[in-house]
């Protein structure tokens, strides 16, 4: 099987193909200078002279914020480079993995979102990303939609990161504590979809390590306790907190019952995803 992964450049195509070489998996690794998955030929011939079983697609324009203010430029890459893998992943009979997010959803349940819920995205981003699914959905019989929240890796900037440095920087924060969910700790991430390329279990998937459910103030607590910083973080209402210019889901919480149905392994328990992870940050420093 040869595998081509988009993004690399990326926190979780940079741990995808870490784990696709450690089980000796052949893969092509591809970031921008590779191809622009907004230009359809290049993104056509790129595949065609390469090509792969599978595409795990994990490059995206994430800039949550940034996105309001170009939603062009995020919807050429989110939805329309999305649509030039699956038109060519059609084509050449390729499997294919679309990560998307929480962000599809509103978070005004009161319960955690099961896959086949509607999609209603507030902002840009989640809208971009909603429509990438659209089209895989409609492109592709052989695919997998795996819906991530709250993502954090190495190779790249990320709530954890930002904590660890303003906590240096600072005696007090004010973080959130109306929005919860679970995090996404991409070394763990990137074992589950090695694991699902090599199937023909498609469908649609949620994806985020497991734990208690919390909010970004806990998170926040968290990292400083283990990092053992003695910052104090105050919770504060994201209208309190300001600031954002795109809306999010207060609730981010997704149910897994897809992956248990399918007989993939759940991810780890989201506090020892962080205590891996902070001892992963300390070896690269």
């Amino acid at each position: 099987m040869k595998v081509l992964v988009t993004g690399v450049n990326g926190q979780l195509g940079y741990d995808v193909v870490k784990e696709l070489k450690r089980r000796k998996i052949a893969y092509i690794a591809a970031g921008r200078t590779e191809f622009d998955i907004t230009d359809a030929d290049a993104t056509k011939k790129f595949i065609k002279e390469n090509m792969p079983d599978a595409v795990i697609h994990c490059a995206a324009y994430t800039a949550v914020d940034r996105a309001e203010d170009e939603p062009e430029k995020v919807f050429a890459v989110n939805a329309e480079g999305t649509r030039n893998i699956a038109l060519v992943c059609k084509e050449i009979d390729a499997k294919m993995i679309y990560i998307s997010t929480d962000y599809v959803f509103d978070g005004s349940a009161e319960r955690p979102y099961e896959a086949d819920d509607k999609k209603v995205p507030l902002g840009v981003y989640g809208k971009s990303k909603a429509k990438g699914e659209e089209y895989v959905c409609t492109i592709l019989e052989k695919f997998f939609i795996v819906r991530i929240s709250w993502v954090f890796g190495i190779n790249g900037n990320n709530f954890v990161k930002t904590m660890l440095r303003i906590g240096k920087e600072r005696e007090e924060i004010s973080v959130v504590n109306d929005q919860i969910g679970s995090p996404t700790y991409t070394a763990d991430l990137a074992k589950l979809l090695c694991d699902m390329v090599v199937t023909d279990k498609y469908g649609v998937y949620h994806a985020t390590n497991e734990g208690r459910v919390i909010s970004w103030y806990d998170f926040a607590c968290e990292i400083f306790r283990q990092a053992g910083y003695t910052t104090k973080v105050r919770p504060v209402t994201t209208e309190e907190y300001g600031l954002s210019a795109a809306q999010r889901p207060k609730n981010s919480r997704m149910s897994k019952e897809n992956l248990i149905k399918n007989g993939f392994n759940l991810l780890p328990d989201w506090e020892d995803a962080l205590r891996r992870y902070l001892k992963e940050l300390n070896c690269e420093r």
